[in-house]
Parts: structure tokens; C-alpha cells; sequence
């Protein structure tokens, strides 16, 4: 089989083609593939298999072997790589995910694409939807317990469920620790990516991320976008938002209509070939 290591600010990817991985179970090889000693290592795998409703379709496999509805980062590489491998020839079109359809743009220079934006749909805020064990109408500042402490967190469905914890300074956060006492806290009935959110002005955000199945990753596309949007939900930044992470910036823009776009890179890492079973 024919694997194309990829990256999207780091945040990386073991993508493939394989037209009959509809309904496969991809758990064991993504454990196996994306083991960063013994394997190739990454965040998970992204899986190009043919859709009935939409152009292309993608399944992303996290790290742990479950499966995730979208990933931001993901779909940027997954576009780069559809389109240089020839499944797909226009600079526009859509992807079946698990969280709806996807249509990304390409910026092409010399036949490579250099930029991808992509329409991620629209933010869902009620508590329900995200899902949390509350009910609230939009999930901001809500004071969460954890370990005896009071932590305020804002919460949104961006095809997945994101929490974002506003601080001084995510240099001095408790990552490791206390991101996945969140992901896993019983509020989250299907557990919740941890995005730890600095305002640096009204245009500019920094973000670190506990991703849901994957732990801590160097990017989170669909994180970014969450995080732009609950920091104008907030009152902190415009609808414009360039989102600083550790290799690089995303741009978010949060439209008047309520629909998100996020523009920013994809890199092919390499490509190799193994015996898979």
C-alpha cells in the first residue's frame, strides 16, 4: 500500500487511498501506523474512499484507533493530497465527512497547492449539541469543577465537540495534566477537545490543544476554528482571526452568517510503500 506522510502545522498524518475502506476497521493499523517509536508515527490517518453524496470522502482514524467526525488540519492535507494524486482536478469541490459535507478551495502554484480554504459549516453553541450534560443555551463561562477548582469554560460544536479555556499565557498551562481531566470530565458524554485560548489583541489569538483521542498535537484546524469563534462570541476579537500555533498561523473568519472558513497550509511530508495485511 501506497502512504503519504503529511503535516498541517505539524499537526501529521499517515494519508491513503483505498476504495473499498468504507466500512473498514482501520483501529489496529492506526495504532500500528501512527505509534511514533515503531511505526511512521502521526495524529491519525486520513483515509480517501469514494462517496455517494459528495465528490470524495474522508475518514479520519485518530491515533488511539476511534474514529473522528472531522479534523481541520486533516481535510487540508487530505485536499492537497486528493488533488495531487490526480482524484481530484478542479480547485474546488466537496467532502463527505462524518460531520457533513466539506468544500475546500485550493491555491495552486506550478500544479501544488499551497494554500487550502476550507468552509467548515457553522457553530452550534446549545449544550445539547455539543453534547454536554447541562442545559444551556450557548455554553460560555460555564464554572466547571475540576479537582476542587473552579475553571470557567466556553464550549461549541465545530464538527466536533471543542472546550476553550481563556488564560494570561498558554506557555504556562497545564497541558499534559489537566487536558485530559478535561477531554474525559462526565460533563462530556462523548468527551471534548481541550483548546486553551490567549487573546493577544482583537485580530490575534494564540491556541494549545488536547485533541480527543490524539493527546497533545502541535495544530487543531477544527480547534482554531473554535476558538476564533468563541473569542468573538466572548466580545474579545473581530470576525477576522489569525490563529498562532506552534509552526504557524491559521486564518479564521468568522462571516456574518455564521459560517466559518479556515485558510492555512499542507505539507507533504513523504511517501513510501508497505506490506499492510
Amino acid at each position: 500500500m501506497k502512504l503519504t506522510k503529511m503535516h498541517g502545522l505539524g499537526n501529521d498524518f499517515v494519508v491513503f487511498s483505498d476504495p473499498n475502506g468504507a466500512n473498514k476497521d482501520y483501529t489496529e493499523l492506526a495504532i500500528k501506523l501512527c505509534h511514533r517509536q515503531t511505526g511512521i508515527g502521526a495524529d491519525g490517518l486520513a483515509i480517501v474512499v469514494p462517496s455517494d453524496v459528495a465528490d470524495i470522502r474522508m475518514r479520519i482514524i485518530n491515533s488511539d484507533g476511534s474514529e473522528a467526525e472531522m479534523c481541520g488540519n486533516a481535510i487540508r492535507c487530505f485536499s492537497k493530497y486528493a488533488y495531487e494524486h490526480g482524484q481530484i482536478t478542479t480547485d474546488t469541490f466537496t467532502i463527505e465527512t462524518l460531520a457533513g459535507i466539506m468544500k475546500p478551495s485550493l491555491t495552486i502554484e506550478n500544479g501544488k497547492v499551497t494554500l487550502v480554504t476550507v468552509d467548515m459549516g457553522k457553530p452550534f453553541f446549545n449544550s445539547k449539541d455539543i453534547p454536554m450534560d447541562v442545559n444551556i443555551d450557548k455554553v460560555i463561562d460555564y464554572p466547571l469543577e475540576l479537582n476542587g477548582e473552579i475553571i470557567p469554560v466556553s464550549s461549541v460544536l465545530m464538527g466536533v465537540p471543542h472546550t476553550e479555556v481563556f488564560v494570561e499565557d498558554v506557555t504556562k498551562i497545564a497541558l499534559h495534566t489537566q487536558g485530559p481531566q478535561l477531554e474525559t470530565h462526565p460533563i462530556f458524554p462523548r468527551k471534548s477537545n481541550i483548546n486553551y485560548v490567549e487573546v493577544v489583541n482583537d485580530h490575534h489569538i494564540k491556541v494549545r490543544t488536547w485533541e480527543r483521542g490524539a493527546g497533545a498535537t502541535l495544530a487543531c484546524g477544527t480547534g482554531s476554528c473554535a476558538s476564533a469563534v468563541m473569542s468573538y462570541e466572548k466580545g474579545l476579537t473581530g470576525r477576522e482571526v489569525d490563529v498562532e500555533l506552534y509552526l504557524g498561523t491559521l486564518h479564521i473568519s468568522y462571516r456574518e452568517d455564521s459560517t466559518v472558513f479556515m485558510t492555512g497550509p499542507a505539507e507533504e511530508v513523504f511517501e513510501t510503500e508497505l506490506n499492510i495485511d
